[in-house]
């Protein structure tokens, strides 16, 4: 009878899930409620976390618990320390939750609500879900080795090296872009500022008391550190409008950016449990309650979307971002669907800290699960706003004029009618000067967080959910930032490990030091350009940024499917091999036409020539001439960083499938790099107790 009740539970859940979808995807005319989207989305997670992860940690990956995981093997207090699975948890999802989900769900809207939403829910149970879990088991299984090594261990020398490579370089860029949006979030802005800053002495505090004042008492420490981090918020308020205290907070973007570096540094080289552990994890209260209110405030309210389920910019004529509907829908979305970023956070912190297996489901796939949530929380409240609004926000003053009467008139054009008194109405509102051409999705994000708690919580309170808003992008923008600082020093000793081997001691302290300031100054590098640069850094880095996320997300099914094929598991392949083929078809599709598209507002050559030409021919103002030439540089440099990219990834596919096909064929391969079993002495701790 138990076994009657909850099949029929299940099959109401899927029937809900399948009637949800089917309204968002066929709704045609008509606006439709927020209610679908939820509804959908927790159906299709509840689903595939309860069915499809489940069976793949199983039976295709036979996940363990008896088995001793490498912080359990390897513990020495600092990198490796087995810890409570909601703090790795908590820490494994603020690390992995950084601007892709809020921001690419944000600016994918252009094309419409319909292809994002789908991409988002999909992308991430099929795929985005499965790369994060299976690769955390994979380095947890061998010694929770970076993604690059175990490409070497694996696939050999060839595709190994191109791996090891590949992922350090797509890692330093990605970091780059995450330190300059939150550099551009933080700058001039005191309340922010003040806020961020806050959270590290609060995690030092809070992973003091549960390492010496108080050890085990999560809950204690959690009600502690959360308390804290409130207190730090309404303080940001506070300094903001103390004109004294306001000025210490108040810099511009080099000087934060010199700071952000700084801490970078500091959270790479210090123990775990000191400030990376306990800060991301006080930071995930932060997004999941944020999130959690978003969702309340829009069950509560219950808007419409009122963006179409599909634009005329499918044709690639977007005012955002130039290109079709696909591949650049994929590309933009990136982190709330899949993200190669994760699987360095999976290969690299998590698993030292992972106490056991069991845990690997709820982790991996629960925790992009997750983020695929906020993604579309971040869809919903990007389409809620009225197209016109949306559009003026968004959209540069290049293509949409730099005076207000002619941007209104433009967009106004396009069939999405706005207003200059609109637009300054919800400025004044939201405590600003001006929202037009605030391009890069955070702002227009935060507008429609901002409009959607006031409506629910109080509308003369918009300007301070307008800023609470902007401060927590922040917060989960850095989270990420320190744990790929922390995951790309892994990575830099495993590299330097197979030239001297001491320098794969990831404790060592003279190895820890020199690869974190040589990790730091890498992509320090990038973000000192994006910040000095004129036009905003956005535009030299961000292209680079989806493109390289997901061919990093290719590489890490690459290195999974060649293991499973290595294991005798070829019938389980299509698991990771399916959103394999996906990827790279997408990725290449994406890299090709930016590489060699003659459409300036898409090819990196193009655009190059084009300013060039412009300038050769003085056709351009002064003010524009004096930064053509780095203009023009870091266009060329765009152009030959994503060839560079789009070859390691064809190199590296190629070299899986050799291995692939010598191992069917019987031929020698390299051996399994699996650390032998060894029994657990935490479980039968449990068991004994």
């Amino acid at each position: 009878m138990n076994n009657l009740l909850k099949n029929s539970i299940w099959v109401l859940i899927a029937a809900l899930g399948a009637a949800a979808v089917g309204g968002i995807a066929l709704n045609r005319g008509e606006n439709i409620n927020t209610l679908w989207f939820i509804t959908a989305a927790l159906c299709v997670y509840a689903i595939a976390y309860r069915f499809y992860a489940a069976w793949i940690a199983a039976t295709v990956l036979a996940v363990d618990e008896t088995r001793a995981t490498p912080a359990e093997r390897l513990d020495n207090g600092r990198d490796f320390l087995p810890t409570n699975k909601w703090i790795v948890f908590g820490h494994h999802f603020a690390a992995i939750a950084g601007p892709g989900p809020l921001v690419g769900p944000t600016l994918a809207a252009q094309f419409g609500y319909l292809p994002g939403t789908l991409w988002i829910l999909f992308g991430a149970v099929l795929g985005g879900c499965v790369q994060d879990m299976v690769t955390l088991f994979l380095s947890t299984r061998r010694d929770a080795k970076s993604l690059g090594q175990m490409a070497r261990d694996e696939l050999g020398a060839l595709g190994g090296t191109a791996a090891l490579i590949g992922t350090f370089a797509i890692m330093i860029i990605l970091i780059a872009v995450l330190g300059l949006v939150v550099v551009n979030a933080m700058k001039h802005s005191p309340w922010a500022t003040a806020t961020v800053s806050a959270t590290i002495p609060i995690a030092m505090i809070v992973g003091l008391y549960m390492r010496s004042f108080r050890p085990g008492q999560v809950l204690e420490a959690s009600a502690l550190g959360v308390t804290l981090l409130l207190l730090a918020v309404v303080g940001g308020g506070w300094i903001d409008h103390n004109q004294t205290l306001r000025v210490w907070f108040d810099h511009e973007g080099l000087t934060l950016a010199w700071w952000v570096m700084a801490y970078g540094f500091a959270a790479a080289i210090l123990p775990v449990w000191l400030l990376l552990a306990p800060r991301d994890y006080l930071s995930t209260y932060v997004k999941l309650g944020t999130i959690t209110l978003l969702a309340v405030a829009i069950i509560m309210l219950q808007p419409t979307v009122k963006m179409p389920a599909l634009t005329q910019f499918i044709d690639g004529t977007g005012p955002i971002f130039g290109g079709k509907l696909f591949p650049f829908v994929f590309i933009t979305i990136a982190c709330g669907a899949i993200s190669g970023f994760h699987s360095l956070i999976a290969s690299g912190t998590t698993p030292k800290l992972l106490s056991n297996e069991r845990d690997i489901r709820m982790i991996g796939y629960g925790g992009m699960l997750l983020e695929s949530f906020v993604a579309i929380m971040a869809m919903m409240a990007a389409t809620v706003l009225d197209p016109g609004v949306f559009f003026a926000i968004n959209s540069p003053a290049g293509v949409v004029g730099k005076e207000a009467v002619d941007a209104v008139a433009k967009i106004s054009s396009w069939g999405f009618p706005v207003t200059v008194e609109q637009m300054q109405l919800l400025a004044n509102q939201m405590g600003e000067a001006t929202l037009f051409a605030r391009t890069g999705g955070a702002p227009s994000l935060a507008v429609g967080m901002a409009s959607i708690f006031g409506s629910a919580f109080g509308e003369s309170m918009l300007a301070l959910w307008y800023h609470f808003a902007i401060m927590f992008e922040a917060i989960f923008i850095l989270t990420t930032l320190d744990a790929g600082t922390r995951v790309g020093r892994f990575m830099l000793q495993d590299m330097l490990g197979n030239i001297w081997p001491k320098m794969a001691q990831t404790s060592w302290t003279p190895s820890v030091v020199l690869t974190s300031g040589l990790v730091v100054a890498g992509w320090g590098y990038f973000l000192y350009i994006g910040v000095i640069d004129p036009n905003g850094g956005v535009n030299i880095l961000w292209p680079l940024f989806g493109i390289a996320n997901q061919m990093l997300a290719a590489i890490a099914l690459c290195v999974a499917t060649g293991i499973l094929v290595k294991s005798g598991k070829l019938k389980y392949a299509w698991v990771t091999g399916l959103p394999l083929a996906w990827l790279v078809t997408i990725t290449s599709t994406a890299a090709w036409e930016k590489i060699v598209s003659d459409n300036i507002r898409i090819g990196f050559f193009s655009a190059a020539n084009d300013l060039a030409d412009k300038l050769a021919a003085g056709a351009l103002p002064p003010d524009k001439a004096a930064v053509a030439p780095q203009l023009i540089f870091n266009l060329h440099l765009d152009g030959w960083v994503t060839l560079f990219f789009v070859a390691l990834l064809w190199l590296i596919v190629f070299d899986m499938l050799r291995v692939c096909s010598r191992y069917l064929a019987g031929k020698s391969v390299l051996p399994l790099a699996e650390s032998p079993h060894s029994p657990s002495r935490l479980v039968e701790d449990w068991v004994r107790d």
